[in-house]
């Protein structure tokens, strides 16, 4: 054999390999969609879908989105588990070179089990490099003991290693050491500056309207900015699509009130849908502490503050969204003079 036909025999093969190589990717199907919780249409985050009895799986990032790729053309049983739902099962053919685009619902589960953990971590961590990121969620915040009752972002905060937060007329945050300016906070995508009321035992943000937040230690991107210390990312959730609803909160603090519905319902047959969301809080402890606190100091404490909160959110039946969203703000101090 001389050297031609062995170079020949070398080429006619990869292509072969090649070309078998690309029909057998073109076999393949992508199923992707949203889940969603049936009752009040908000996205399900963090929740586990995949194809019974294979290794094909995703899970669903902040607003309720997964996709899995690469699966081979066959029949399956799609399934979706979150612990405090009911398991959705359903029977799925994918053809090849099809996407399938599939909106799921879940319900909350009516019965208790034992403790279960469900978790996404692992399946991120073979896909992403996340260094000292603290994920948060409004369970997570309520679980742990409140002042005044009221569970909120600044007191679980103070529960994380290399946080230090100082109060009376400061309301700031150290993380690593770092300064408070170096610290970057973003509700939604927007910068919110001096985002812990004065009295340093509770933040800007309601935690009722809260999706979730991400806390960046260290090893952020640099599509952050300039800071150096930390990052806060907050997204808020959408209001109610299926119902009207609102919440109503009393404390010694303060008062809080809540309200969300729809402006357009969500319907499981597809189409699109809209809704709103408001929410205020309100400290009368300057008015209260001299009833509840006067052990302190019998002029009262000098601190009240206001926070209002609304959105308003567009979804497209193809999963493209729009949010109209305002917030507002302020501490209300007294230095009292000797």
């Amino acid at each position: 054999m001389n050297f031609k036909n062995f170079i020949a025999i070398i080429i006619f093969t990869s292509l072969i390999i090649f070309f078998s190589v690309c029909n057998l990717s073109g076999q393949t199907a992508t199923i992707r969609g949203f889940v969603y919780e049936k009752e009040t249409g908000e996205p399900v985050i963090f929740t586990n879908v995949y194809l019974s009895n294979t290794t094909f799986g995703s899970a669903t990032d902040v607003n309720g989105y997964y996709i899995i790729s690469n699966i081979p053309a066959g029949s399956y049983e799609l399934m979706v588990t979150n612990l405090g739902y009911d398991t959705l099962r359903m029977s799925i053919t994918l053809k090849p070179d099809e996407i399938v685009n599939k909106k799921l619902y879940l319900k909350k589960g009516s019965y208790t089990l034992e403790t279960i953990n469900v978790s996404a971590d692992k399946y991120e961590m073979r896909t992403e490099t996340r260094t000292s990121v603290v994920k948060i969620t409004p369970k997570q915040i309520r679980q742990i003991p409140s002042i005044g009752g009221q569970p909120d972002l600044a007191q679980y905060l103070q529960v994380l290693p290399g946080v230090i937060f100082t109060g009376d007329q400061g309301g700031q945050l150290y993380i690593r050491g770092g300064s408070p300016i170096q610290n970057k906070v973003l509700l939604d995508g927007m910068v919110i500056y001096n985002p812990f009321h004065s009295i340093g035992l509770f933040s800007v943000f309601d935690t009722d309207i809260l999706r979730n937040a991400d806390i960046y230690t260290g090893g952020f991107n640099a599509e952050y900015g300039g800071r150096i210390s930390s990052i806060m990312d907050i997204t808020t959730r959408d209001g109610n699509k299926k119902r009207i609803a609102g919440k109503i909160g009393v404390s010694t603090f303060g008062a809080k009130v809540m309200i969300e519905g729809p402006l357009k319902k969500q319907s499981e047959t597809g189409g699109g849908s809209s809704s709103f969301i408001f929410s205020a809080k309100n400290s009368y402890l300057e008015q209260s502490s001299k009833l509840f606190y006067n052990y302190i100091d019998t002029t009262g404490l000098p601190f009240n503050y206001t926070d209002i909160y609304g959105k308003i959110s567009i979804n497209a039946a193809n999963g493209s969204k729009i949010n109209f969203f305002g917030f507002s703000f302020n501490d209300k101090v007294n230095n009292y003079k000797a």
